[in-house]
């Protein structure tokens, strides 16, 4: 029987091996043999989950024909894959990837590290903040006081609490969005909003444009549910969206749904002008596409010139009458991401639907984390919480541009004015390359590709600012120990990573 649970087309490893850059070699080094090359790029591909474990990849001589070399050279950097335990082989039901006994299996998202192993890792894979304290612990108290009423009910509120459904309204009506606690859900955080619109709205097969490069957690739930992901590039630097490009891929392509974050985008930090916003949302009208907005990251606005009305319009404002614009909001990035509490707003018959599909899904999201988020919107903690968020990321971001500015000095990015993170091209190194080489520098980087489609993006990394001061530093420092390990071909060794305590 075989061993292999999916398979790989000789196309598509091509084209992800194609996309993996490598800086020229310079005067005096020798470059590895194209076997060892090739190997090293399917390892790569394995241990970044963008090939799938128990993957059965394509016949020796299929893969030669599509990357125009030997068979040869294919035969040889299988055996030396499966001589690493990367690779399985059985006669008659060919090969497929593996890891080796030991071996975590790799991730397909941006999970975070577990705790155990932040003494000696610097974690730059999770684009979140520990909890604003004493908000956390204040909201978790006033929860609980108004919990006893709750608790002689069966507890489930397959469309939220009432009382939260309305606050979250009222908060909405009044950015001059009008908006009824029958256009609300409360969901289980971001990810289960945005996963219960992909059932409801794509199913297996269905076209989602998404922006490119998005969210990486996103797109592999996209996947996943069997969506088949259509790309639109992002405007160049911070300047959001490409309207006439997004225009023509709705009218061609008409993909059920369309997913975007105009604010502060997730991974670039662009934020989406008010006409750009209004073009879009015409665009997906007339080619009858439901617009996903992801506004997680609205309220983290670190720059004086985005505060109150220096912030474009939502979404939806330009959508009135409800019947393109899903709006999905959260309180994992502008609070905690341990407050799984997020929710969608949109048309009444919408929410509806939702609520009724949600029946065989999780029934409900958890009372106790409503009540919480719903004291910290009625008491003002949750604008104070926020704006210790602010403070605390705009520092963290600071720290980090000056420490990678000057370690790493032909890295290249912009500054954005919001969000979490910063989209960094690495001085055109790879980006899969370095991720595999800050393991071993003792840094955590996700790198370019997780966020696009088809191996997209590869001379990039991401680089959240949720660390500061010394740890920043010490975090650029180890980039710097990765970046020489790729350019001296992974030969080099770097230095043992250091135990750091923040």
């Amino acid at each position: 029987m075989a061993q292999w649970t999916s398979a790989m087309g000789a196309a598509q490893l091509a084209r992800l091996l194609n996309s993996q850059q490598e800086r020229p070699a310079g005067p005096g080094t020798r470059r590895p043999p194209a076997y060892r090359s090739l190997a090293d790029g399917i390892r790569l591909l394995v241990l970044e989950g963008r090939v799938p474990v128990a993957a059965r990849l394509p016949a020796e001589r299929e893969l030669a024909l599509s990357l125009s070399v030997s068979r040869t050279t294919v035969a040889a950097a299988y055996e030396a894959l499966r001589g690493e335990g990367f690779l399985e082989s059985r006669r008659g039901a060919g090969s497929w990837t593996a890891v080796p006994a030991g071996n975590p299996l790799p991730a397909r998202g941006l999970e975070p590290l577990p705790p155990e192993a932040l003494g000696s890792m610097i974690d730059l894979g999770c684009a979140a903040l520990p909890a604003p304290e004493p908000w956390l612990t204040r909201a978790v108290q006033g929860a609980l006081e108004e919990l006893p009423p709750y608790a002689h009910t069966h507890g489930d509120y397959p469309a939220g609490l009432p009382a939260l459904r309305a606050m979250i309204a009222e908060r909405y009506t009044a950015c001059g969005i009008p908006t009824m606690p029958e256009q609300i859900m409360v969901t289980t955080g971001a990810m289960g909003a945005i996963d219960a619109i992909c059932h409801l709205f794509a199913g297996r097969g269905e076209r989602i444009a998404v922006e490119s490069p998005s969210y990486a957690n996103i797109l592999q739930l996209m996947r996943e549910a069997g969506a088949r992901l259509v790309p639109v590039a992002m405007a160049e630097g911070l300047s959001g969206w490409d309207v006439d490009r997004w225009r023509q891929v709705l009218r061609e392509a008409a993909p059920r749904l369309a997913y975007v974050v105009a604010d502060f985008h997730n991974p670039t930090g662009a934020l989406a002008d008010e006409d750009q916003r209004r073009r879009l949302v015409d665009a997906a009208r007339s080619a009858g596409t439901v617009l996903v907005a992801d506004e997680t990251m609205t309220e983290l606005w670190l720059d004086e010139e985005c505060a109150g009305a220096g912030m474009p319009r939502r979404v939806c404002a330009f959508d009135p009458a409800g019947s393109t614009v899903i709006t999905v909001g959260s309180a994992s990035k502008a609070f905690w991401a341990g407050m799984r509490i997020g929710w969608v707003r949109a048309a009444p018959d919408v929410i509806r639907s939702l609520v009724a599909a949600r029946a065989y899904a999780d029934l409900g999201t958890p009372v106790l984390e409503q009540l919480a988020v719903n004291w910290l919107f009625s008491t003002g903690g949750w604008e104070q919480a926020v704006e210790l968020r602010r403070v605390q990321a705009r520092a963290n971001r600071d720290a980090l541009v000056a420490a990678v500015r000057r370690e790493l000095p032909d890295w290249e990015f912009d500054i954005p004015q919001g969000g979490l993170t910063l989209w960094v091209r690495a001085g055109g190194l790879s980006g899969s390359r370095l991720a595999e080489a800050g393991e071993r520098a003792g840094v955590r980087v996700p790198s370019g590709p997780r966020f696009g489609v088809d191996g997209a993006f590869e001379g990039y990394v991401r680089l959240p600012f949720t660390v500061g001061g010394p740890v920043a530093d010490e975090a650029a420092v180890r980039l710097a120990a990765a970046a020489r390990i790729v350019e001296s071909g992974g030969t080099g060794a770097a230095d043992a990573p250091r135990t750091f305590v923040a």
